[in-house]
């Protein structure tokens, strides 16, 4: 499982020209499912989502977690972060998981996240979304729960 985390002041995602998720000051979590991914990947990346120190304490250190600061979390499915552009110009998704398994384990993720007293938006699974965020840093992690 894959996380591109992006410490925002704000954020949203629209689909068809509704917003179906937006939170302020928090987390944008863009998550992918790969093939030999289950619940306990889930599990992993939402505790290291949840406790991943990047908001600075008194003393200007990133220092506090989005559970610390009483952040959101708005979590965008992308099973484009496993496109594997390591061979020709067109990126192979071949690692990323099927959509059935993929769909699962990303509302399953949300659960998790909700269930540790997170405020949760989310995107839309398999649409086309845009997603509009202010990213506060900027700070952006890339984590893999295979690494």
């Amino acid at each position: 499982m894959r996380a591109l985390i992006q410490r925002v002041l704000e954020a949203s995602v629209t689909v068809d020209g509704c917003v179906t998720g937006q939170i302020g000051k928090g987390l944008v979590v863009f998550l992918g499912v790969g093939r030999s991914d289950g619940r306990l990947e889930a599990e992993r990346v939402a505790e290291k989502v949840a406790q991943l120190r990047v908001f600075s304490d008194e003393g200007g250190r990133m220092n506090l977690s989005v559970e610390d600061v009483g952040g959101e979390l708005l979590i965008v499915s992308q099973f484009t972060l496993y496109g594997n552009a390591k061979k020709g110009n067109r990126p192979s998704y071949s690692e990323a998981a099927n959509p059935e398994v993929a769909r699962e384990l990303y509302e399953y993720f949300i659960g998790v996240c909700q269930g540790r007293g997170l405020r949760v938006g989310t995107g839309t699974f398999q649409a086309r979304m845009q997603v509009h965020l202010i990213n506060d840093g900027p700070v952006t992690i890339m984590y893999d729960s295979e690494s």
